[in-house]
């Protein structure tokens, strides 16, 4: 009897602890759910900031992707203009010489006088040689320089007609040229060996 006395007093303890977290609980529960909805707006609020911020970001960014491809397309436009038209100033140069050159031409089928012609053709040479000069056009100096796979093409070996000529250019079959200090055209030599 004893232990039943124990286990009705343990039984009514942990029903008055019970009742006691159910006094407590009912307070806490209306504080909690204040809480929870406080903090449920608070992250509502910071995910609709969020979702501003995303939307400005991806309209930033799209506006700024069609702006580099339009920048792209309009430089590649110019590009594509300045090479059409880059030439254009040097044709109008090259031009008259091709005028002279028809000149000659004319007055080599009626003129009696050679001298004539080669002085006129010589005067022609000189003055397109000055118009590429104008241009950026240098001529590469090949003859008896060392060969230089940088500057010259060969195109056969000879033997050297003297001892200082061995792996030196001894003829100059196509003349090479730079466009301000590139070469444009390679030389197309024949070296000594």
């Amino acid at each position: 009897m004893a232990r039943k006395e124990n286990l009705g007093e343990q039984s009514n303890h942990q029903e008055a602890a019970k009742d006691k977290q159910n006094t407590k609980n009912p307070k806490q529960k209306p504080e909690q759910e204040n809480n929870l909805s406080e903090e449920f707006e608070n992250l509502k609020a910071q995910l609709e900031v969020s979702e501003l911020k995303l939307n400005e970001s991806q309209d930033k960014y799209l506006r700024l992707s069609a702006e580099f491809d339009n920048y792209r397309k309009r430089t590649l436009k110019e590009k594509m203009d300045i090479l059409k038209s880059g030439g254009e100033e040097t044709i109008l140069k090259v031009l008259p010489v091709l005028d002279d050159f028809e000149r000659a031409i004319t007055a080599m089928q009626t003129t009696t006088e050679i001298d004539a012609v080669k002085n006129g053709i010589s005067l022609i040479y000189t003055k397109l040689k000055e118009i590429l000069s104008q241009q950026g056009i240098k001529e590469i100096d090949s003859m008896n320089l060392d060969f230089n796979t940088d500057l010259h093409e060969a195109i056969t070996k000879i033997p050297a007609p003297s001892e200082e000529l061995k792996g030196k250019v001894v003829d100059v079959v196509q003349k090479g040229y730079y466009l301000n200090d590139k070469v444009l055209r390679f030389a197309k030599v024949v070296i000594g060996e």
